[in-house]
């Protein structure tokens, strides 16, 4: 169908096109009537008002280039969040994966606004601080900075967790941390501690190991401490796979022996069995708050802003690798071991 024109209304109402373009525009040099007249041409013909400079160029979603795997499916689910959004807000988008500072430099400076997904060097951040463009962070930012930032509710999940265990009568817990540093993943922790510390008779222990093996060493080495845990919270679902298979290659029982908790809910946790019960991270709609949010700055963009902190929930789903604590901890005999 063929785009309506101000001079479609103008003919449709025998008005100038000067007139009708001031009737839309809200300027002054036309009666009432005569603005009503022609809004309601506009609205019967279909006319669609041209957008704002900064609405009619692209916004740039820039995802920093080196992701590990275990973060590549949320990624995932973020973009097409975002892209959704976007195609129904009527929204073009370009897509750019890197952590190049320079080419970050380059992209923006002919967007109209920019979401930043990952761990970007400060550089990156300064750059687009400096445009001046409208920006939203999903990946975490600096205590109170002033930044729009959408994310999940990692400590909440924690405390969720720890809860849930507990209700089953686990007593010795422990939070299974694969590869440190990552922030989303001690929130998790945090979260799980603060939940356990509320009850004298919990015990809360970290059982650390390198992700690509020494699932069972590490379980070994609280053993020979004397703990026997009785459910396992990994910090993301690859390593509460991990988990389930070697326990059950040394004839554990999933969860009459041992209750299993992952983070994610990904493609691999009810691929396996028994399924895993896990916590769902919202990403499609984390993208497409962020480019809503985005959008909202756009076009508001010149008055006074404070920066917004928005949490999609994440949900609980509850699956058969967990259940009630059992009587007596199993151990690794010493052939297990």
């Amino acid at each position: 169908m063929r785009k309506v024109t101000l001079q479609d209304i103008a003919n449709h109402t025998g008005l100038s096109k000067f007139a009708v373009s001031c009737s839309l525009s809200g300027k002054a040099g036309v009666s009432e009537a005569t603005r009503k007249r022609v809004e309601d041409a506009a609205m019967m013909l279909g006319y669609q008002r041209p957008k704002p400079a900064d609405e009619q160029r692209e916004i740039t979603l820039i995802f920093h280039d080196q992701v590990d795997s275990v973060s590549y499916e949320l990624r995932t689910m973020l973009q097409d969040g975002m892209q959704k959004e976007a195609h129904r807000l009527g929204q073009a988008v370009r897509l750019q994966w890197t952590h190049d500072a320079d080419r970050v430099e380059a992209m923006v400076k002919d967007s109209a606004g920019v979401i930043l997904v990952g761990p970007h060097e400060q550089k990156t951040l300064d750059i687009v601080n400096a445009s001046g463009l409208p920006s939203v962070r999903l990946g975490w930012v600096f205590p109170l900075e002033q930044a729009d930032h959408v994310g999940g509710t990692d400590h909440e999940a924690g405390i969720a967790v720890g809860d849930y265990l507990f209700g089953l009568g686990h007593r010795d817990i422990a939070f299974v941390q694969g590869q440190e540093g990552y922030r989303g993943r001690m929130e998790r922790y945090h979260g799980l501690r603060e939940s356990l510390e509320q009850h004298a008779d919990a015990r809360l222990h970290v059982l650390r190991f390198d992700e690509d093996g020494g699932f069972i060493p590490a379980l070994q080495t609280l053993h020979t401490a004397g703990i026997g845990p009785t459910a396992l919270f990994c910090a993301h679902d690859g390593l509460a796979l991990t988990a389930v298979s070697e326990l059950l290659a040394r004839g554990y029982r999933i969860p009459d022996d041992m209750s299993v908790v992952g983070f994610g809910d990904f493609s691999a946790a009810t691929q396996i069995s028994p399924p895993l019960t896990t916590i769902r991270v919202q990403g499609g709609e984390m993208g497409a708050t962020a480019m809503r949010l985005l959008l909202e700055r756009i076009e508001t963009r010149g008055q006074p802003v404070v920066a917004k902190r928005i949490l999609i929930a994440s949900t609980f789903i509850e699956r058969r690798s967990s259940g009630p604590a059992p009587r007596h901890s199993k151990w690794l005999t010493p052939f297990e071991r």
